[in-house]
């Protein structure tokens, strides 16, 4: 049964995939390689795990969800017992009670930030939501996917944001390796979904040499956002993308970008070029 939720995985990622590919590029977007990929992994599944995944997916483009201190991360229905331990066990298919997706148990990097309380302190807006000058690397050193991604997810780390830098980092990587998340333009957006117990959170990353993401048909990236995406809010991160790439394509902010030298001056780069983009 083991082998079935990874399947299922595997094939959700591909789908959350191909939407991110859509609400970057459109309709001009070259999808028949991932809709090969998709349609090829639907018709491999049991019957009966084809046909639970295909009225799931009629109702959401998220059929799974891990659970996370006993809870649905997507509903946040709380668990019986006997229904985590038939998650963990997973002799079976577990439907949660209240949103009827899959459930399984999650294993890597966990957020451990402390969420942010609506009495404390102002209201955050726009980008600020999911960031903050912390979380920003005005002059990566590496020059891999791999090097760039390690420093991204060590600062995400050091801020407290994640438990496990080295997990997140392999996690990131396997990501890559399914679909490249450089889109041209010098952008790239390197991310991670099913951190859950927290918020999105977002660390941006400049490479003054420029680094060679998978994705894009040429080019370096030089403007390089990373993300930690909970399961729920990976119909938000869509919008988010959207917005990142319709601010930094322009040429005059990736300028502003790659000539910041210190954190201050890249957040505030980054808030200004964001803020009509990101609500």
């Amino acid at each position: 049964m083991r082998s079935i939720i990874n399947h299922l995985i595997q094939l959700q990622e591909l789908t959350l995939i191909r939407d991110e590919q859509r609400s970057i590029k459109g309709a001009s977007a070259d999808l028949s390689e991932l809709n090969k990929n998709i349609d090829a992994m639907t018709q491999s599944l049991s019957p009966e795990a084809r046909a639970l995944y295909t009225r799931l997916y009629k109702k959401d483009h998220i059929v799974l969800a891990p659970t996370n201190n006993g809870c649905c991360s997507m509903c946040g229905m709380k668990l019986a017992i006997s229904q985590l331990q038939s998650v963990k066990q997973c002799n079976a298919l577990t439907p949660c009670p209240g949103c009827a997706r899959v459930l399984y148990d999650p294993t890597g990097a966990k957020w451990v930030a402390d969420s942010p309380k609506r009495s404390e302190g102002e209201r955050k807006v726009g980008i600020a939501r999911f960031s903050s000058p912390a979380l920003m690397i005005p002059d990566l050193k590496g020059s891999t996917p791999e090097e760039v991604i390690a420093e991204l997810t060590n600062c995400l780390q050091e801020a407290h944001f994640i438990d496990n830098a080295d997990k997140l980092t392999e996690a990131a990587i396997a990501r890559e390796t399914i679909f490249g998340t450089g889109i041209g333009h010098g952008l790239a957006f390197p991310h991670v979904r099913g951190i859950e117990g927290g918020g999105l959170a977002l660390a941006f990353g400049v490479s003054k040499k420029g680094v060679p993401f998978g994705g894009a048909k040429e080019g370096l990236a030089h403007i390089i956002f990373f993300s930690t995406i909970p399961t729920a809010v990976s119909a938000f991160y869509l919008k988010l993308l959207a917005g990142l790439t319709d601010s930094f394509v322009k040429e005059s902010n990736a300028k502003a970008a790659i000539e910041a030298t210190t954190q201050e001056e890249l957040w505030k780069v980054l808030t200004k070029a964001t803020r009509y983009s990101v609500k």
